[in-house]
């Protein structure tokens, strides 16, 4: 696949007032969120629950794509359409989560590594067969006393640089997600530091390993205050602080930055993107890739009676969308 055609795909995903749901939860995780609401974490509940999502009316007028596990990929609707099938009707791009999570850093106690790396060109090939169109790799830097280690920082960036050049090589957009976490303490400055620390080294591996920065997205976290730090930034602060430090770090030549949702509530993460579009004059889209800020309050609904609530998870997924399709165009209100 030729860079025009990665630049395409990689354009259609931050289209204007789109954005992509994150519904690439393993078999592990799908189940500590089952087990939240009462839900048994079998394989026929986690394919209707996927169903659910995916077949929501509209959903593509404000989602232009959806992150999938390996399970989610492979499935299909009751009536035996593959979910592949269904998003392609519905003018939605089927991604991939690839990475096998993280695993201790050796000789850093408490720092984090992401692995996958082993055997990914020829998952990437069959992900790419099945219809895949962009991946996901997700680092998890972690803020102490005394980490992330610049260690710990370059591990990850780069694997993420060697798992972007290997989905290029297949034709496969990658998505790439350096997380710093939210966990901990710390103020709005030190996220902002750590965080612009990461970005620019993972930019200096995409680099290294030669990734077409036109046919890869970014996957953000914001700027943002620790969990339990005394002073929590205002939605203006963490809008500021958060452009400020994609600027100094982020090559323009991105065709788009997408940030994740990290812990925040959903109207949280809502109101800090659409401050972000209305202070303006960005060098790229920036919109949303969200997953439980797009999915908890359906998740709810549908696991009090999966038939009789059904209609109205699917309105409550599709009015998520629609706030953050207008949060990626700054015009968001909490009236909306």
């Amino acid at each position: 696949m030729s860079i025009d055609q990665l630049q395409d795909i990689a354009q259609a995903m931050v289209a204007p007032g789109k954005g992509i749901i994150a519904i690439d939860e393993s078999t592990t995780t799908c189940k500590k969120r089952f087990d939240g609401v009462g839900v048994e974490c079998t394989e026929e509940n986690r394919r209707a629950y996927r169903e659910m999502l995916l077949s929501t009316p509209s959903l593509g007028e404000h989602v232009s794509g959806a992150i999938l596990y390996d399970e989610t990929l492979r499935q299909a609707q009751k009536d035996g359409t593959s979910f592949v099938k269904l998003m392609e009707k519905q003018g939605i791009l089927p991604g991939i989560k690839v990475d096998k999570g993280t695993s201790p850093l050796a000789g850093f106690p408490g720092e984090l590594v992401t692995e996958g790396l082993d055997g990914l060109r020829d998952r990437l090939k069959e992900y790419a067969r099945i219809g895949a169109k962009f991946a996901k790799w997700r680092a998890v830097i972690t803020i102490g006393e005394d980490s992330p280690s610049g260690t710990c920082i370059e591990a990850n960036c780069h694997a993420l640089a060697r798992y972007a050049a290997l989905c290029q090589e297949q034709g496969i957009v990658p998505m790439v997600e350096p997380e710093v976490l939210m966990d901990g303490d710390h103020d709005i400055d030190v996220c902002y530091d750590v965080t612009e620390a990461t970005l620019r080294s993972l930019f200096g591996a995409l680099y290294e390993q030669n990734v077409m920065l036109e046919g890869t997205i970014l996957k953000a976290s914001m700027v943002i205050s620790g969990k339990t730090c005394s002073e929590q930034a205002s939605v203006e602060e963490v809008a500021e602080y958060t452009l400020r430090c994609l600027k100094s770090a982020v090559p323009a030549s991105l065709p788009g930055i997408v940030f994740l949702s990290g812990g925040q509530s959903d109207e949280a993460a809502t109101a800090h993107l659409n401050a972000m579009n209305q202070m303006g004059n960005n060098p790229w889209p920036l919109s949303f890739s969200y997953g439980r800020a797009m999915q908890q309050a359906a998740l709810k609904l549908w696991a009090q009676d999966m038939q009789a609530n059904y209609a109205a998870a699917q309105r409550t997924v599709a009015q998520r969308a629609k706030d953050n399709g207008l949060a990626a165009l700054g015009k968001w209100s909490r009236a909306a």
